[in-house]
């Protein structure tokens, strides 16, 4: 019986769908799950726990299922460890991260990825980590630790210098190849295709159907004005610099000088973008309970597997074996040799009994590699300046960040950081 932990359960659509889809494996049919959280996520956890005890009782899994509170009792000889934490969970507890650079001009869309908001919601998360961190390193020293919480590079850098190898993984590859996939028509299992760079810009070096390069029929696709619309700055992006890259439109906007620097710009390429997770999360938050209450009242679960790598990566590395590729977040050690030594990049990865192998790239196109290095320095510089407790360090990471210094002088950005500080001090133990 193979113990599988995942701290931050509270989450409970994302726990109950890993923990389904782990499940589905015959070799892994017999896991104990093993659910943490902290006292705010704790209703959510015991919710979580009973949908996931449902799921085995209705596919008559030998697996065994528990929640707790006590994370060291929950790491203790773990084999895998899933990480998906989020430490502010109030809107009212994240969202200056998107008002504070508002004031001075830094329109951001989501605000937990990159920029000012991005790294401070880091080092809000940094506490909680280097815990977590201490425990695994004591506790399960050999567990296979795989890091969902963002800002994925800066988390997964940072679990990386605590001493902890971890794999950061996101949706954002997977679900970009199937979205190409539908604007030409083309059925997945004919597509194969090579993606590489950093999380949320990492760029599809290859993709072809059937052995043949597809390019040209997505730029034929996106002349649909309804396929624009629907992506404009990734399109943009594809004309621009030559390949199409990942993670949504609105998103990607936040990471670079091109589209938000102006209204008109904005009004253009991503209308009402604005603070879309400040939106969208507290729509959610309202639907939540009612959510988890219709899903423990049905009768049946579906307990067909869903899309998450995390099973087939666990599957490959203590189940029966087989062979699982997929892109992973990785300390760059060579695989992108055009890319900083030791910042984290993602990169196609195989899974399988020997382990995580990630696969050599070489150099990324240049305009594809310039764009990477300027965003990953600044996650390293936000990175090592948490460990290092400097303030200035973190300065140094906004100042460079690319849309903020698209908008702002450096004495406003100066201003800004000094204010979002003044917002975090209690939050932020490592800067005194």
């Amino acid at each position: 019986m193979k113990k599988i932990v995942i701290i931050g359960a509270g989450s409970w659509n994302f726990t109950r769908a890993i923990s389904r889809d782990i499940l589905t494996y015959p070799a892994l049919a017999d896991s104990h799950i093993v659910l943490v959280d902290i006292p705010a996520g704790e209703d959510y956890m015991l919710a979580a726990e009973k949908i996931i005890q449902k799921t085995i009782d209705q596919g008559n899994y030998p697996a065994k299922v528990e929640a707790t509170m006590d994370r060291r009792y929950a790491l203790e000889g773990a084999d895998a460890v899933l990480i998906t934490i989020r430490n502010d969970t109030t809107v009212d507890a994240w969202a200056p991260d998107l008002t504070i650079p508002k004031k001075y001009g830094v329109d951001t869309v989501i605000g937990d990825t990159r920029g000012p908001g991005g790294i401070f919601r880091f080092l809000r998360s940094a506490p909680a980590l280097k815990a977590i961190a201490d425990d695994i390193l004591e506790l399960c020293p050999k567990a296979v630790v795989l890091d969902y919480t963002n800002p994925m590079c800066m988390v997964t850098s940072y679990l990386h210098h605590l001493g902890v190898d971890a794999m950061g993984l996101c949706h954002s590859v997977q679900g970009t190849s199937a979205m190409l996939a539908r604007w030409i028509g083309a059925d997945m299992k004919d597509v194969t295709y090579k993606c590489a760079g950093i999380n949320h810009q990492a760029f599809f070096l290859e993709y072809k159907v059937n052995g043949e390069d597809a390019y040209p029929r997505i730029y034929e696709a996106v002349k649909n004005p309804d396929i624009y619309k629907s992506e404009a700055v990734r399109i943009e992006m594809m004309k621009g610099l030559g390949y199409f890259v990942t993670e949504s439109s609105g998103h990607n906007s936040e990471y670079n000088a091109w589209f938000r620097k102006r209204q008109d710009l904005i009004d253009k390429y991503v209308p009402d973008s604005y603070a879309t997770s400040i939106r969208t999360i507290t729509d959610r938050t309202s639907h939540r309970s009612k959510d988890l209450d219709d899903l423990l009242k049905q009768d049946k679960l579906d307990l067909r597997r869903g899309q998450e790598y995390a099973a087939s990566i666990l599957n490959a590395i203590m189940g029966d074996g087989e062979l699982f590729e997929f892109n992973g977040n990785v300390k760059n050690t060579g695989l992108i040799t055009n890319l900083p030594k030791d910042v984290i990049v993602e990169v196609p990865v195989l899974a399988s009994k020997e382990g995580l192998r990630p696969m050599y790239i070489g150099d990324l196109p240049r305009q594809c590699a310039a764009l990477n290095t300027v965003n990953a320095q600044c996650e390293e510089l936000a990175v090592e300046g948490c460990l290092a407790g400097d303030k200035e360090m973190i300065y140094h990471a906004i100042i460079n960040d690319p849309l903020t210094a698209a908008v702002c002088s450096l004495e406003e950005i100066r201003q800004m950081t000094n204010e979002m500080f003044e917002q975090n001090k209690d939050k932020l133990p490592m800067f005194k």
